[in-house]
């Protein structure tokens, strides 16, 4: 799992579609509407964003939030990256048939 905010849904959206082609990810959930609460250069800030939520494997975890890094346009986009504990079998079979051009 990969969490992330980005400035707005339309760019969410579209890198979320460059990870799903790349196949370094099996899908997106994208939450259009976020208010995050952060300290930057020494201000607490609030901002209005789009959070997305990305599934992928434990294999490319690592690769799909490098992907992410070079593909968001935020200086310090805040990315966090996790392997879940527990899925249900359909959904682990799921997403290793969406992403196995990459695990081969």
């Amino acid at each position: 799992m990969i969490w992330c905010p980005f400035g707005d849904t339309a760019t969410a959206e579209a890198i979320a579609a460059v990870l799903v082609e790349e196949g370094l990810v099996a899908c997106a959930n994208i939450i259009p509407a976020i208010t995050s609460v952060f300290r930057w250069q020494g201000e607490v800030q609030r901002a209005s964003e789009a959070g997305a939520l990305f599934k992928t494997t434990q294999k490319l975890l690592g690769p799909a939030v490098e992907r992410l890094v070079s593909l968001h346009p935020y200086d310090t986009p805040a990315i966090i990256g996790w392997h879940a504990d527990h899925a249900a079998p359909a959904t682990l079979d799921w997403l290793s048939a969406q992403t196995a051009p990459l695990e081969e």
